[in-house]
C-alpha cells in the first residue's frame, strides 16, 4: 500500500523510478509453509544455507514481494532466504474473524515457520520484520527466543503506530463496512496519487500493488489495524531475551519517526543503522544499502551462539 507522505515526502530515493521494486527479478521458488491457521505462501531461494537462513516478514498490507530486491543477493551471499505472506495477506488464506489477527496469533504463525526452517536446514534463522512484521516478529522472539539467531526490526517501532498512518487506520473500519476491500483500495489509491512518490512508481508496480491489496482478507485488514493501534511498548522485554538485535530504518521514515526508532535501539542495546535514500521501505527504496547493513550485522553474530534464551512473559 502506497501511503501519502508526511513532512519528509520530498526526500530523494536511491531507487530509480524505472525500477520495478516488488517485481524485481529473482530465482526464489513459490512454496507453502505451515501456519497455525493454514498454509502461508512464501518465496524460498532454496539451495545451501552456508551462513544460515533468513526469514523475512512483511508489514501491514505488504507481502513477500516487498523483499524481492534482496532475495538473489542474499542467496549469493550464502544465506537461504525465505519471505512469507502472513495469514490473510495476498496469497496466504486467513480466517474471517478479526480476532484471529492479533499480534500473538500472527507471531505464533511465524514461530511455526521458523521451527520448520530450523528442522529443514539445521542452521540458524535470522528473523527480519518490516514495519508491522517487526511487531509480529517481536512476539515470536518473546514467545521463544530459541527460534532466532538474530532479530532485525526494519522500519518498525516500540509500540502502537501514531501519526498520519494511524489516522488512516482509524478510517478503515467504516470504509470496510461501506464497500469492503475494494472501497478501501480505491480510497487509498486516490490519496496516494496526491503524493509525488506514488506518481513516480511504474505502472506495472502500481498494478501489482492494487492486485495485491484486493487479495487481502477483509477481517485481516481490520484485525491487523486494531493490533497496530493497540500494541504496547515491549522494548524492555525484548532486551531481556539476549537475542542479537538490529534496528534499521530509512532516514525519513514516516511511520515510526526515526527519533523514536533510535530511542528504541538505545533501550534495546541494539545496533542502530539509518539507511539513506529511504523512507519506510528500505528493502525496495535502497536495497543495496539495506543488504550491506544486514550482511554486516549477521557477520557479527557469533557462530554457534545459542539462538536465544528463556521466553519473556509480560
Amino acid at each position: 500500500m502506497v501511503l501519502p507522505g508526511g513532512p519528509d515526502a520530498a526526500v530523494p530515493l536511491a531507487v530509480a523510478p524505472t525500477d520495478l521494486r516488488q517485481l524485481a527479478a529473482h530465482d526464489a521458488r513459490p512454496r507453502s509453509l505451515p501456519g497455525r491457521a493454514g498454509p502461508l505462501a512464501a518465496l524460498d531461494t532454496s539451495g545451501p544455507a552456508e551462513h544460515g537462513t533468513v526469514l523475512l516478514v512483511a508489514g501491514y498490507t505488504g507481502s513477500k514481494e516487498d523483499f524481492a530486491p534482496l532475495l538473489a543477493p542474499l542467496a549469493e551471499a550464502g544465506y537461504r532466504t525465505v519471505a512469507v505472506d502472513m495469514r490473510g495477506q495476498y496469497e496466504s488464506p486467513g480466517p474471517d474473524d478479526p480476532a484471529a489477527y492479533s499480534v500473538a496469533e500472527l507471531g505464533a504463525d511465524i514461530e511455526s515457520v521458523a521451527r520448520s526452517l530450523l528442522t529443514e536446514t539445521g542452521g540458524p534463522v535470522h528473523l527480519v520484520g518490516h514495519s508491522f512484521g517487526g511487531i509480529v516478529g517481536r512476539a515470536t522472539v518473546l514467545a521463544d527466543p530459541s527460534v532466532a539467531a538474530s532479530f532485525t526490526l526494519l522500519g518498525s517501532g516500540p509500540g502502537a503506530l501514531g501519526g498520519h498512518r494511524a489516522e488512516l487506520l482509524d478510517h478503515l473500519a467504516p470504509l470496510l463496512e461501506a464497500g469492503g476491500v475494494r472501497l478501501v483500495s480505491d480510497t487509498l489509491d486516490q490519496l496516494a496519487m496526491t503524493d509525488p512518490r506514488a506518481q513516480a512508481v511504474p505502472e506495472p508496480t502500481r498494478a501489482f500493488l492494487t492486485q495485491r491489496f484486493l487479495r487481502n482478507n477483509a477481517a485481516g485488514l481490520r484485525g491487523m489495524a486494531d493490533a497496530l493501534l493497540a500494541e504496547p511498548d515491549r522494548t524492555a522485554e525484548l532486551a531481556r531475551t539476549g537475542v542479537p538485535l538490529l534496528v534499521a530504518h530509512g532516514v525519513a521514515d514516516d511511520a515510526w519517526p526515526p527519533a523514536v526508532q533510535a530511542d528504541m535501539a538505545r533501550r534495546l542495546g541494539a545496533r542502530h543503522e539509518v539507511i539513506p535514500g529511504a523512507i519506510h521501505s528500505p528493502a525496495v527504496e535502497n536495497p543495496r544499502r539495506t543488504l550491506e547493513v544486514l550482511l554486516d550485522f549477521w557477520s557479527a553474530v557469533p557462530a554457534g551462539r545459542p539462538a536465544g534464551g528463556t521466553a519473556v512473559r509480560p
